[in-house]
């Protein structure tokens, strides 16, 4: 099976292509952006497809990072992929951030358990804990930054994610893995050709969007019934009776 995967889930804009039965990359593209991913990202893919020699119709499924992350970045990178996916009638298969930040530290640490966790910032962390065997233990969660270092305090856990270096300050002596906001591209893929196919993937956001209508500049709706705030009806005075 070869693979395109996306993410655009942080501050990387990456597209791989992965052969899954050969166990081997074919090609990457990777940009450090920070934001303007929409702009960039078929040019990103594109730049993979060439530097792996396979075209669109060479490939068999599209993986895709589905956060948590950035809420717009999730959105360009899933809806990308399931374009793709449609266009060509392969399946799309989405990958969690936090699983694939737990997959690279438990290369570095084999047969521990994962906390993986993103500093989410209004104190708040991204976080899911992995067993030994990187089995979903629980979350992904909002949680804070007591609650984080409890969960790895208990399961004895090695640290990776953005939020990682907070709860290591607590001073409980943990190892730690890579402190980054997303994993390697080429991770996002070998996890994808495990799972095959699935559900659709769609964006995890653990929070609402920061961005909200401000309801205090709404004006009120009139009903052409009432007459009253609210209505749709004029205010003039009414006419005496007869």
């Amino acid at each position: 099976m070869k693979l395109l995967a996306i993410d655009c889930a942080a501050n990387l804009c990456a597209a791989c292509v992965h052969d899954a039965d050969a166990g081997i990359e074919l090609g990457r593209q990777v940009l450090d952006l920070g934001k303007g991913h929409a702009e960039h990202l078929m040019a990103v893919i594109e730049a993979a497809l060439k530097a792996s020699g396979i075209g669109y119709q060479g490939l068999d499924a599209v993986a895709v990072s589905i956060g948590p992350g950035s809420f717009t970045g999730l959105r360009v990178g899933v809806s990308t992929a399931r374009g793709l996916a449609l266009a060509l009638t392969i399946p799309a298969i989405g990958v969690t951030t936090l699983e694939a930040l737990a997959a690279e530290a438990a290369n570095a640490f084999p047969g521990r358990a994962v906390l993986a966790a993103l500093d989410a910032g209004r104190e708040e962390l991204h976080a899911a804990l992995f067993d030994e065997a990187l089995v979903l233990t629980y979350g992904p969660m909002v949680a804070t930054l007591s609650q984080a270092t409890g969960m790895a305090v208990d399961a004895k856990a090695v640290l990776t994610g953005t939020a990682a270096p907070l709860i290591a300050a607590s001073g409980h002596g943990f190892d730690t893995g890579p402190a980054v906001a997303t994993a390697d591209i080429a991770t996002y893929a070998r996890l994808a050709a495990a799972k095959g196919p699935g559900a659709k993937p769609k964006p995890l956001y653990l929070r609402g969007a920061d961005a909200k209508p401000q309801a205090g500049f709404i004006l009120p709706r009139r009903s052409h019934e009432s007459g009253k705030p609210g209505s749709g009806e004029d205010h003039a005075p009414k006419g005496k009776k007869s």
